[in-house]
């Protein structure tokens, strides 16, 4: 009976582990749903905008140590709260300068509708950002140091065992679902919001009806870029990273995103919290190195049952 409590203490921690993750990467899949959602674009970046929202946590943080405004506490959840409306500007000007180029209505006559140009231009400003990164931070991991990281709350189960939950990951998760929350209630009810999904679904209406579709897709790209760097600032909480971290993210974002239905929001959060449950629950008989092995298993088995996502019926180009 001991091992048995034993399997079952460790698969409620492994659980309560992947909800918290879970909740983070939903957060960053929502903001690579709302870009593909709006304008179609397969964003290779992606993974960088949340590598920069971690450095611009770290440095925040940092910078507001010493002021007596915020507490020790929540100076990083503040910090990576901000790294969304500056991401949100970098991407509303990189749209604005480099991706309308190839993007929008005016490719839509272009051989593939401009994605081939798209994938390039993506893949430039990524590699770009990971090298600059690299010249400007370093190659030393780095991380946000939180007194909350090395503390947990304990959840008593039997006289014997109980359930440590992450006192970082657990703000993060709450920050993560609050954030989501928001965006989903801006997309569906907000003019603004109402507006991008009328460029997501007809652009050509919705130019008739008087709506700027370009506009539509800057913020688009603006905001989903803010959002993953909000994603990114969390993870930094309870985390190291480097300038290449982004390289790890975007596969789970990708991931994510398809396995809860291209284009639905919904299924993007519900997507990645998909992807933390499966990588936390794997750590119970995988080694670390083999849990994205874990991920992709699933991943293709619910493609192969479901190939349009477990939101596909109800997806919605938002």
């Amino acid at each position: 009976m001991s091992g048995l409590a034993g399997l079952a203490e460790s698969f409620l921690q492994a659980l309560t582990a992947g909800l918290l993750v879970g909740c983070i990467y939903g957060l960053m899949c929502l903001g690579l749903g709302l870009i593909f959602g709006v304008m179609r674009v397969i964003n290779f970046a992606q993974g960088d905008f949340l590598m920069l929202g971690m450095y611009f946590t770290l440095y925040l943080t940092a910078g507001l140590a010493g002021t007596a405004l915020f507490g020790t506490v929540a100076i990083p959840f503040i910090a990576a709260i901000c790294a969304g409306p500056v991401l949100f500007v970098g991407g509303y000007f990189l749209h604005r300068l480099l991706v309308s180029r190839v993007t929008g209505i005016r490719v839509a006559g272009i051989e593939g509708e401009g994605h081939y140009a798209q994938l390039i231009l993506t893949l430039g400003v990524a590699l770009i950002l990971e090298n600059g990164g690299l010249i400007l931070f370093g190659s030393t991991p780095k991380s946000v140091r939180t007194p909350l990281s090395a503390s947990a709350w304990e959840i008593p189960l039997h006289d014997t065992s109980a359930v440590f939950v992450n006192k970082a990951r657990s703000i993060a998760a709450l920050v993560s679902i609050a954030a989501a929350a928001g965006l989903y209630w801006f997309i569906g009810h907000s003019r603004l919001g109402k507006a991008l999904r009328a460029a997501a679904d007809n652009p050509e209406a919705a130019t008739y009806m008087g709506i700027d579709v370009d506009r539509a897709h800057r913020i688009a790209f603006g905001i989903g870029t803010g959002v993953t760097a909000v994603a990114g600032g969390l993870v930094a909480t309870y985390s190291s990273f480097q300038p290449y971290v982004g390289l790890e993210f975007v596969i789970i974002m990708y991931a994510g995103v398809v396995l809860g239905g291209m284009g639905s929001m919904l299924g993007a959060f519900w997507g990645g919290m998909t992807i933390g449950l499966v990588q936390q629950l794997s750590s119970l008989f995988l080694s670390p190195q083999l849990q994205n092995s874990a991920i992709f298993v699933v991943f293709l088995l619910i493609v192969l049952i479901r190939p349009q996502g477990l939101f596909g019926r109800r997806a919605e180009r938002t």
